[in-house]
């Protein structure tokens, strides 16, 4: 397969790729570095990605981000960086790149365990999370060409524990071998419109 990650040089994104790039053609997508280059807040930049590279498989997207902060200090402007980028930016990677998936291929998109059970300081992070969760399970009702599209919501991995776990109390770290087989099964699987929570 030809798999595109976007965000493949992350905590996560390294590990999927790796695990990815053992049996079968890896592309990475990143903001400043990568095969291809893309800010996926800007769909005119999703659409020259795509332009560039062509066909593939499979999408992943590690990608994107929010604002944390108190809700108390939280502005419109701060919601809209989530929404922007996160949010919208995985919406419009399905949007558009939807056309440039082969037909059976996937897109797995990805949030956390903000959407189900968030920690303080994380309103519009956990807002966007649930919206994705909506979107997909809705979009998948209606993608073309046998195209599957999921989420994978993972809690906190083990190799962004330490400089986490103060944001988290009391949860369990996610061994990272998990997380990856949660990316595995949406693109290998059959299985459309899933949220694939990987919480303990």
């Amino acid at each position: 397969m030809k798999i595109l990650i976007i965000g493949g040089n992350g905590t996560i994104g390294n590990k999927v790729a790796a695990h990815f790039e053992e049996e079968h053609e890896v592309l990475i997508a990143g903001r400043s570095n990568g095969n291809v280059t893309v800010d996926i807040a800007n769909s005119g930049s999703i659409k020259k990605m795509f332009e560039k590279i062509g066909k593939v498989d499979a999408v992943i997207c590690i990608a994107g981000e929010a604002k944390w902060a108190s809700f108390s200090e939280l502005s419109e402007e701060d919601y809209y960086i989530g929404l922007k980028s996160k949010l919208m930016g995985q919406v419009n990677l399905v949007r558009i790149g939807q056309h440039y998936v082969n037909p059976k291929g996937s897109i797995t998109l990805t949030t956390g365990i903000l959407a189900d059970d968030p920690v303080v300081k994380t309103t519009s992070a956990a807002m966007v999370n649930g919206g994705i969760h909506s979107f997909v399970q809705a979009a998948a009702l209606e993608m073309e060409n046998e195209v599957r599209v999921n989420v994978v919501s993972s809690g906190m991995v083990e190799d962004a524990y330490e400089k986490y776990k103060d944001y988290f109390p009391g949860h369990n770290p996610i061994p990272m071998q998990k997380v990856i087989n949660g990316y595995v099964r949406s693109v290998k699987g059959i299985g459309n419109g899933e949220v694939i929570r990987i919480y303990g």
